[in-house]
């Protein structure tokens, strides 16, 4: 039973006056053994109110099993891990046992509470030093030339100054990313020292730890001499700045779905639209944003004197009627190259197609998502005689 305080207080007291035990146990109703208890305690400080722990004998038998098990799914996919349900399934099946699934349950979760298993599920204000960038894109719909179109917004933040940049393109594939970035570095004027990124961009991928890049990024990086940094797609603490910026700039900048003749409108748009938001926004420690966007800079890095060529090459097949294959689309290089191998170029905008050692065969326009052909005018003026 739990003395109140004042109760504690008056044992004190009496026995502080040479009330005998006997008579101080007689005046407030409480056993000998209180008294005593109350009036030799040394250290009346207050005390940390944490629950002792009672034994628990329907789970204390299986402790060391439950245990092992939650011990091993720590190596395990995070999908198939076992669930407290789980535990117990196998507890009745496996080791005869007897008692409650509650009794499971709250034994797993003060597992859990003592590992780092919920601990990853906070979250931590973290501290950016200048000249670091955080990549991601974001999805978003437009009118583009009269046409409904899916299209990705490629966002760049600096978090130490909160400034905020986005390019639209037409796929997340390396060559988009890379010409993207190009155009946001041209457009700060700096480099960043540091791309911190995830696996789902096409720049890389961390496979257990082991990061592979896409050797057009890989080029990319070494051309503008920065350093990369993967996290996980699904952990937003990570890279919160710019898992924020997409969401900010896509309701400030393309609500409602804009309505443009080109790419380029749509980017000459969100470029006056980020350079505005940028220049009334504040830091994170609340100074104007270009304030602390100059430390930025000086931490950034200078321009390589030429930017990158943002294009893939990869081998390709004509077919008997002169075209190659590119990312799903047909692309004409003309009858007189039919089964020919030849080299394309793929670029954001256009596909280059090359033969012998180099020599040129055509330029066609870049075409996105299903459709015919692609078959430029002027190769049909240089093929067919027209």
């Amino acid at each position: 039973m739990t003395v109140p305080l004042n109760t504690r207080q008056d044992i004190r007291e009496l026995d502080a006056a040479g009330i005998s035990r006997c008579e101080i146990a007689r005046r407030l109703d409480v056993s000998r053994n209180t008294v005593a208890r109350y009036a030799d305690m040394a250290d009346m400080s207050p005390a940390p109110p944490i629950t002792s722990d009672r034994p628990h004998p329907a789970t204390d038998a299986h402790a060391d099993w439950i245990d092992s098990v939650l011990s091993a799914d720590l190596g395990a996919p995070r999908k198939q891990r076992h669930t407290a349900k789980r535990i117990y399934d196998r507890l009745v099946a496996e080791r005869g046992y007897e008692g409650s699934y509650e009794s499971v349950r709250r034994h797993v979760a003060a597992w859990r509470r003592g590992h780092d298993v919920l601990a990853a599920r906070g979250f931590l204000e973290l501290e950016w030093a200048p000249g670091i960038a955080q990549v991601d894109f974001g999805n978003f719909r437009c009118v583009l030339d009269g046409m409904p179109t899916d299209a990705k917004l490629l966002v760049v933040t600096l978090p130490h100054s909160n400034s905020r940049y986005c390019v639209a393109m037409m796929s997340e594939r390396s060559e988009c990313l890379c010409a993207g970035l190009r155009a946001v570095f041209e457009w700060m004027g700096r480099a960043p020292t540091t791309l911190v990124l995830d696996n789902a961009t096409e720049a890389g991928r961390m496979v257990r730890g082991t990061v592979t890049e896409s050797d057009l990024f890989s080029r990319f990086r070494a051309h503008y001499r920065c350093s990369s940094r993967y996290c996980n797609p699904y952990s937003g603490n990570e890279k919160g700045s710019v898992e924020n910026a997409v969401g900010f700039l896509r309701r400030n900048l393309l609500v409602p779905e804009p309505l443009v003749a080109s790419l380029e409108e749509l980017n000459a748009s969100l470029r006056s639209g980020c350079d505005r938001l940028n220049a009334s926004s504040l830091a994170r420690d609340g100074r104007p944003v270009p304030e602390a966007m100059a430390e930025d800079l000086a931490a950034m890095l200078a321009l390589p004197g030429i930017g990158l060529d943002a294009v893939r090459w990869s081998s390709a097949h004509a077919d008997k009627r002169g075209y190659v294959t590119v990312c799903g689309r047909q692309y004409c290089a003309g009858p007189a190259w039919h089964d020919r191998d030849l080299l394309v170029g793929i670029r954001p905008d256009s596909v280059e197609v090359l033969a012998d050692r180099g020599r040129h065969v055509a330029t066609l326009p870049r075409a996105w998502g299903e459709g015919g052909p692609v078959v430029c005018s002027s190769l049909l003026i240089d093929n067919f005689g027209i």
